[in-house]
């Protein structure tokens, strides 16, 4: 008896649910960051080689770090409203296919980047998989209150990554975006751990409103914020780039100061949904405002 064909909606759907466990949106800013780095490592055209392949390889090892996120973390988000959604947490995809998923995917990304970039980017990259999956994941997200500050190294590689896809060496000048984003982190993350508190008390992991309460939380995260500002001027004040990029930088956190005020003073979770969605602009835009004084200069 001749078995039945499989439809080609059902092998689109398990597309789609093994490519939902990378989380592409985020794989998008990590991409684009590393991105933003290989272009300011280069007064020049980069070669096309580096940025496709370099992109690529980079891509591939955060999706499969997301995705053996996801696989550890299923339980946990199978309790909480916002991730309850993911093909993981609801057992479509299950944990021997999402590791092997995820296996692939690291290793086809360490082939690209060593085979067609640079060894030290494809090690850099390696060690930033291991920090997110492995240290984050599996031992300081489930362990303190800070696991988003420590954890958040592994967040701010990305345009070390590019830099080093390019130079093949990692200066003070990948370091400074480093510590942007490594700054930007915890008002960014904790914006969102505010407003979805209810979800974190569910879900056990000791994130700091849920240990330390909220206004402890929205101090932090002005305070943070304020230290993002010192961080953001770095680039003008190394000379890494000139006045245009000071002024957006200024005016961006400026706003981004208030937000942050407001949330200490006069606490919504409207104020906090728009102060979360607001910090993704600005990460976005500071970088922008990066890479468009670097080459007008």
């Amino acid at each position: 008896m001749d078995m039945p064909a499989v439809q080609p909606a059902g092998w689109r759907l398990a597309v789609s649910q093994y490519v939902a466990v990378t989380k592409p949106r985020i794989v998008l800013l990590a991409a684009f960051c590393a991105l933003i780095g290989m272009l300011l490592a280069s007064r020049t055209q980069v070669p096309w080689q580096i940025l496709l392949f370099g992109t690529l390889g980079i891509s591939l090892l955060a999706g499969a770090g997301f995705a053996f996120n996801c696989l550890i973390e299923r339980h946990i988000d199978a309790r909480m409203m916002r991730t309850r959604g993911r093909p993981s947490a609801r057992g479509d995809v299950g944990a021997p296919g999402t590791a092997l998923f995820a296996t692939v995917l690291a290793a086809g990304g360490a082939f690209v980047l060593y085979r067609f970039v640079n060894p030290l980017t494809m090690w850099l990259t390696l060690a930033t998989f291991v920090g997110y999956a492995g240290i984050y994941t599996v031992l300081l997200k489930p362990a303190t209150p800070q696991n988003i500050v420590i954890g958040g190294a592994s967040g701010a590689m990305p345009p070390v990554l590019g830099w080093a896809a390019v130079a093949n060496e990692v200066s003070a000048a990948p370091l400074v975006l480093f510590l942007i984003i490594f700054v930007w982190t915890p008002p960014h993350f904790w914006s969102l751990a505010l407003y979805r508190i209810d979800d974190y008390r569910k879900s056990g992991l000791p994130m700091l409103p849920v240990t330390h309460g909220p206004e402890f939380t929205r101090l932090n995260i002005l305070l943070y914020t304020i230290l993002l500002v010192a961080a953001s001027v770095l680039p003008f004040l190394i000379q890494m780039s000139g006045p245009l990029y000071l002024v957006c930088a200024l005016a961006l956190d400026a706003v981004f100061v208030a937000y942050a005020w407001r949330l200490w003073r006069s606490y919504s979770d409207e104020l906090a949904r728009r102060t979360f969605g607001y910090s993704i602009f600005y990460l976005a835009a500071l970088f922008g405002a990066l890479l468009v004084d670097h080459f007008m200069s």
